[in-house]
């Protein structure tokens, strides 16, 4: 049996550390394991493989694997490997949601604090040496207690479920968009996307927790961003498809919303010509929300107990729906 490691990005966390297929191989020795980090011959090294861990497959690729049974991303998105060919097969996908979940969760209820209590400013206000005590607490808008404030989630797969968790236990008021709108665990209530406008209108804080798919492309444009309180924050740590980012940027210029903080982008990296720099009431970070010193840890934990079950004829954690996307 043979399992194909292939990541190639160019940001070096992401890619799979060296010792990651000699451990693979010392606990499970009946598997053959071939790590790449090139594309190059794709083609050949797939041929005879059975399992193919990665984040991105192109169709053509994926139909050259003629004994694919399981395919494994190790992101948490999967739209770069969900060809026609692949959606179509009866293979296996699985996705690293509960890897990345936790961890992204940390991130938007950090970016949630920084808004909220103006660290931003205060940060700018440094560089400056400026000791702006007046200012940062009369600014627009002015540093906000996040309990007793409404955070507007939509999503609540693995990253969506924890930022409710916290954000209960901080005392905040709840409300869930999901798709299938089936009640929340814990939250006050749970609404189809047909109920978007109305959650928007009510939320001091809108966190963005879903996947790409054609529902969700650009899901927050004009029209949405005006339903948002003139104080509110948008925070996305999902996709940068999600947002219409020239509608954002007109509405942080003019002022019409709080602000926000993004942590993806259509685009990445983020063009250095890109007016969101510009934005003082913006918030970037640079596609770091997963980031974590146990994040590779945390990946082979979940690879070992899925490859026990695969090995086992059990089901696989994570499972993804192929034809929703996620």
């Amino acid at each position: 049996m043979k399992l194909l490691i292939l990541i190639h990005h160019p940001f070096a966390l992401w890619n799979a550390p060296e010792w990651l297929g000699e451990r693979i191989h010392r606990d499970f020795p009946q598997i053959e394991v071939d790590q790449r980090n090139t594309y190059q011959d794709v083609e050949e090294h797939i041929r005879d493989a059975e399992i193919f861990f990665g984040w991105s497959l192109r169709g053509d690729q994926f139909l050259a694997g003629k004994k694919l049974r399981w395919i494994h991303s190790t992101a948490a998105a999967v739209h770069q490997l969900m060809s026609l060919e692949l959606r179509a097969s009866d293979i296996v996908v699985t996705n690293a949601r509960s890897v990345h979940g936790p961890v992204v969760a940390e991130h938007a209820i950090g970016l949630m604090f920084a808004l909220a209590k103006c660290l931003p400013a205060a940060v700018r206000y440094q560089q400056q040496r400026v000791w702006a005590q007046e200012q940062i607490a009369y600014q627009h808008p002015r540093p906000q207690e996040l309990s007793g404030s409404t955070l507007g989630l939509i999503g609540y797969g693995a990253i969506g479920s924890e930022v409710a968790h916290s954000a209960l236990a901080l005392g905040m008021r709840v409300l869930v968009v999901r798709q299938h709108p089936q009640k929340a665990s814990g939250v006050e209530q749970t609404f189809g996307l047909d109920r978007l406008d109305d959650v928007i209108a009510q939320s001091d804080f809108l966190v963005l927790a879903a996947p790409v798919t054609e529902k969700t492309r650009h899901l927050i444009n004009a029209e949405r961003l005006a339903h948002m309180k003139p104080e509110a924050y948008l925070v996305n740590v999902s996709r940068g498809a999600l947002i219409d980012e020239a509608a954002l940027a007109d509405a942080l210029r003019n002022k019409r919303i709080g602000g926000a903080a993004l942590d993806v982008f259509d685009h990445e990296p983020l063009r250095s010509d890109s007016p969101l720099w510009e934005l003082d009431n913006l918030l970037i970070t640079p596609h770091t929300a997963a980031t974590s010193d146990k994040m590779w840890e945390r990946h082979y934990a979940l690879i070992q107990e899925n490859l026990r079950r695969y090995l086992d004829g059990q089901p696989l954690l994570g499972q993804v729906d192929k034809q929703s996307g996620y």
